[in-house]
């Protein structure tokens, strides 16, 4: 069974999104995946996702009202086979926590399942709009079928 960890900054906005793409894509190929998601800080621990990360994610058929924010903890490298992180602090917050080679090799920014090596971050869209969330679904689906399809393959 494959476990994946999504993680952002807060926890309300993309990586609550990632995981909810990534379930719904798992179960479309009907894999045996685990998925969650966490944040490097702890400002929304308990929180429900964003209304609009909500609302977005309603659009495309996915409910993640349920889901809450948590604090990413040393535990997870453990507990996930892979962490995907949204953007480049992502990334050093976690890596920095890594007391291993084979924990900080489980971390990768996630737009580089897409693109390898060009480290894009995906875009927060807390200062945005609805039109960003949109955006953000948007790379996040595209990475999820990516990440599915290749486990699909091998």
């Amino acid at each position: 069974m494959m476990r994946i960890l999504m993680v952002c900054l807060g926890n309300i906005c993309r990586s609550p999104m990632a995981e909810g793409i990534m379930r719904r894509r798992a179960q479309e190929a009907a894999l045996n995946m685990i998925v969650d998601s966490a944040g490097t800080a702890d400002y929304h621990v308990g929180d429900e996702p964003d209304h609009r990360a909500i609302r977005c994610m309603r659009n495309h058929g996915i409910d993640i009202s349920n889901l809450r924010g948590r604090q990413f903890s040393t535990k997870d490298f453990e507990a996930f086979d892979r962490i995907y992180v949204m953007d480049a602090t992502n990334y050093q917050n976690i890596t920095k926590l890594a007391n291993t080679e084979e924990h900080k090799s489980k971390v990768q920014m996630i737009l580089n399942e897409l693109n390898p090596g060009r480290n894009q971050p995906v875009p927060d869209p807390w200062y945005g709009d609805m039109t960003d969330f949109e955006r953000v679904y948007e790379m996040l689906d595209e990475a999820a079928r990516k990440i599915t399809g290749s486990i699909v393959s091998r």
